[in-house]
């Protein structure tokens, strides 16, 4: 009992430090610090948009249709007369509970397929590995489009579609991890103690794949963005009158000499988020991998 009580104390400092090391890491890579405030400023717009929006976002007026930016309009009206700047607003919640919660259920898919095929082998991980490959065959927009013809229209089916194509690169990349990790002495002493196969997996091998876990997931979440956006673009996507930017670009490429603010406002948004998000995934992948920090691991 001694033995455990002095034992647990100890992994809090360990766990803290570590944290301490990380955010020393990630606060020194100024594209990750520049990317976060972006990305953060996009999610406090999408939380705050019932406040921050000056109209209802589906609101529509023709009479006011088309109209330029103006004190009344801060980014103009659409075709229906309503307010571009109120769904630019509400399409950052679109887009970003698309990005973050499809990469997720992927990343949730491919972290259990790979963990099963890299620590059982045999022939679990040829099944699991000729089905990776089936996933990877298509391209991920056309998966997500041959998916979303099957289930309908609407946000939740793109965020499974999209999280289905991302199942692939998920569990080939831990799958390889796994190969590497389970071949070093210190889980090979595990197993030859005795130590049972869950916890090999959760002291031993999560936490020396994490990292490229992470980054990974950072990277596909702009991926998903786009995506989302080019299937909304496409009449794949949400169902109008929905704010979605991929959406409101499709509307406004009919009226781009007219009234080029419908279409080139949404896309500049949907731009800065994606330079964003690829800034904050370069700059948590130098503060991760070691081999970017000069060899100080």
């Amino acid at each position: 009992m001694s033995t455990s009580g002095t034992a647990r104390p100890a992994a809090v400092p360990v766990a803290a430090s570590r944290g301490r090391r990380f955010w020393r890491a990630l606060r020194g890579q100024h594209k990750a610090m520049a990317g976060g405030s972006i990305v953060l400023l996009f999610i406090l717009a999408a939380l705050l948009a019932p406040w921050l929006a000056t109209h209802p976002p589906a609101a529509q007026d023709l009479m006011a249709a088309m109209q330029a930016p103006s004190a009344a309009h801060w980014f103009g009206t659409d075709s229906f007369g309503q307010d571009i700047y109120s769904r630019v607003l509400y399409g950052a919640r679109s887009a970003l509970w698309v990005g973050f919660a499809s990469v997720a259920l992927g990343l949730v898919g491919g972290v259990a397929i790979g963990l099963i095929a890299g620590l059982k082998g045999g022939r679990t991980e040829w099944a699991l590995m000729r089905v990776v490959d089936g996933l990877l065959a298509f391209p991920e927009l056309i998966m997500a489009m041959a998916f979303m013809a099957v289930l309908g229209l609407g946000v939740g089916n793109v965020i499974y579609a999209l999280a289905l194509s991302f199942v692939g690169p998920f569990a080939r990349m831990v799958r390889a991890d796994v190969l590497q990790v389970k071949q070093r002495p210190f889980v090979e002493a595990a197993r030859l103690m005795g130590v049972p196969q869950r916890d090999i997996v959760v002291r031993h091998v999560l936490p020396n794949i994490v990292s490229p876990i992470l980054i990974q997931a950072g990277m596909r979440v702009s991926i998903a963005i786009l995506l989302g956006s080019g299937l909304s673009f496409l009449g794949l996507g949400v169902v109008p009158p929905t704010p979605d930017w991929g959406l409101m670009i499709s509307e406004g490429r009919g009226f781009i000499m007219m009234a080029p603010w419908m279409s080139g406002i949404p896309g500049v948004v949907l731009a800065v988020l994606l330079v964003g998000l690829n800034l904050a995934a370069e700059g948590l992948r130098d503060a991760l991998d070691p081999r970017t920090r000069g060899g100080h691991a």
